[in-house]
């Protein structure tokens, strides 16, 4: 699964990285412990261009009665997405990529959850795979959204048996592209990410709670 990830590239690298527009109307935030129920930075493919906003992280489907749903449903599994109700239709129309620059993950050591940290060898911001919807009922209007989950790879294994789908460049671009709507295609990008272009490291027990929001959680320890 994924629970928790970062984000604090700096401003000018994320508008370089994911070619935004309108990117100087967006308020950005450095987040080191990102958690689910929150607003979480996504972007969509607009004609002009890839436009970012906030999703509230937990998707709330457009046919719920209830927007507490969203608790349960922060992640989509890659080989049920387009079986599932909550997401079927999203994936071939509301498709969205989800900026990280690493994600967190606990190893069971007894009886003891240990963190660890993932990102890029880069170190560069990456795009998990999202889907989003539009919840409305009695004037509340909510815009949510779900992180796609794939198998491990071998390094992620070691800590956990899912991950985040982190797109590549190119499929990124296709995730992204609104005219292709073949859902053989689109799984086909849902897959685990390179673990040779990945490393991972111990981090401190304070990215547990998602009140601490410091930059000594991505530190080594």
């Amino acid at each position: 699964m994924c629970g928790r990830y970062s984000l604090f590239a700096a401003r000018e690298d994320l508008l370089v990285r994911f070619g935004l527009v309108d990117f100087e109307e967006f308020e950005w935030v450095e987040r080191y412990n990102i958690a689910p129920s929150q607003n979480v930075p996504a972007i969509v493919r607009t004609e002009a261009g890839n436009k970012i906003g906030m999703l509230k992280w937990g998707l709330v489907p457009s046919w719920a009665t209830d927007p507490k749903i969203g608790y349960k449903m922060i992640n989509a599994r890659a080989e049920t997405v387009n079986q599932k109700p909550s997401f079927k239709k999203l994936l071939r129309r509301r498709r969205c990529v989800i900026p990280a620059d690493g994600f967190y993950e606990w190893k069971k050591e007894g009886t003891k959850k240990l963190p660890y940290r993932f990102q890029l060898n880069s170190k560069e911001p990456f795009a998990f795979a999202g889907l989003w919807d539009r919840w409305e009922q009695n004037g509340l209007i909510i815009h949510s959204c779900t992180i796609v989950t794939t198998e491990a790879n071998s390094l992620v294994k070691d800590v956990h048996d899912r991950m985040p789908v982190i797109l590549t460049k190119e499929s990124e671009k296709k995730w992204l592209d609104r005219s292709i709507e073949d859902e053989n295609d689109l799984k086909n990008l849902l897959v685990p990410f390179p673990a040779e272009e990945m490393q991972s490291y111990s981090v401190s027990p304070l990215v547990n709670s998602p009140k601490n929001d410091v930059k000594e959680i991505v530190h080594s320890i």
